[in-house]
């Protein structure tokens, strides 16, 4: 019995030195592990070279538009010196300072009237209890879907068809119903996150329904509705299809006027004017995705200080 007792006792003993072996040894050693690593954290040089292609490509001729602003010389392939002689010839030009004038005031008419449909619209998709809930927000998402091309075709042949001349008023009219798509979209979500019992609590307070959209629910939405203003005139500004469709004889936006001088050759001014829509562009792009983060910012102090 006891022989039998100590025999067994250093099997028993060994078994876990003999099970771990085969672990130990496929456990890989310290520097294979440096070297897996360091394979992993390098960079895809590939990639890296394709996207720097890519966006050579895209900003390359933008570079050269923006340069050639500046060339003192009426040459666009060989620049001298920086002048700002095609600025002032622009400044200086009645009928470039017309096609301003009205893509300025198409833009401004087409952001506020697509804002007043765009917000009802979106409260109407978020609140409604319809069963053609659905297929209203289905029915909003096709401009967003459909060449502009073709919407450009279609409003023309609706204005044709309904006998009116094209004007700035036509412009106006497709463009609003354009853009209404945008803002809807952005404030759809915004609505959807408000909670809907600081409302209802307005209206135990005694407020009516209108007092608590006007007063709770636009208050809260305004970020949201100053970023899609921002924009929708950024888009509406530079947009050259839908505006080439639905314009009239003169004037004419900005975007179809440089379509119709580059046409007879490209002059240094159409340069100039390019310059200046993009600078324009890029900044209200910039202070549309500024504005939440701007009210956001200050929402937080505000809770922080009390008020």
């Amino acid at each position: 019995m006891s022989t039998g007792s100590t025999t067994s006792t250093p099997s028993t003993a060994n078994a876990p030195s003999t099970a771990n072996a085969p672990r130990a040894a496929s456990t890989p050693s310290a520097p294979k592990r440096r070297r897996r690593r360091r394979t992993a954290e390098r960079r895809p040089r590939f990639a890296i070279a394709v996207t720097a292609v890519f966006f050579a490509l895209l900003y390359l001729p933008v570079g050269v538009v923006v340069l050639f602003s500046f060339n003192s010389q009426k040459s666009l392939t060989v620049f001298e010196d920086f002048s700002l002689r095609w600025y002032t010839a622009f400044l200086q030009d009645d009928v470039i300072l017309d096609s301003l004038g009205m893509s300025l005031q198409v833009s401004l008419v087409a952001m506020a009237g697509s804002l007043v449909l765009g917000v009802a619209l979106a409260l109407g998709l978020v609140r409604s209890r319809s069963r053609l809930r659905s297929f209203a927000g289905l029915v909003m998402l096709v401009p967003l879907i459909t060449p502009e091309i073709v919407t450009g075709v279609a409003a023309m042949l609706l204005f044709k068809g309904l006998g009116i001349t094209l004007s700035t008023t036509t412009v106006m009219l497709a463009e609003i119903t354009f853009s209404i798509s945008y803002v809807t979209v952005i404030l759809r979500s915004r609505i959807a996150a408000l909670n809907p019992e600081v409302e209802e609590a307005a209206m135990d307070l005694g407020a009516t329904r209108r007092q608590a959209l006007r007063l709770v629910t636009l208050p809260a939405l305004l970020p949201s509705i100053l970023a899609s203003a921002v924009l929708i005139f950024a888009l509406v500004f530079d947009d050259f299809v839908l505006a080439y469709f639905t314009t009239g004889v003169d004037p004419q936006p900005l975007s179809v006027r440089i379509y119709s001088a580059i046409r007879f050759g490209v002059q240094p001014t159409i340069n100039a004017v390019g310059t200046l829509m993009l600078a324009g562009s890029v900044g209200l792009i910039v202070l549309a995705l500024a504005i939440p983060r701007l009210f956001g910012r200050r929402g937080g102090l505000d809770l922080l200080s009390g008020k």
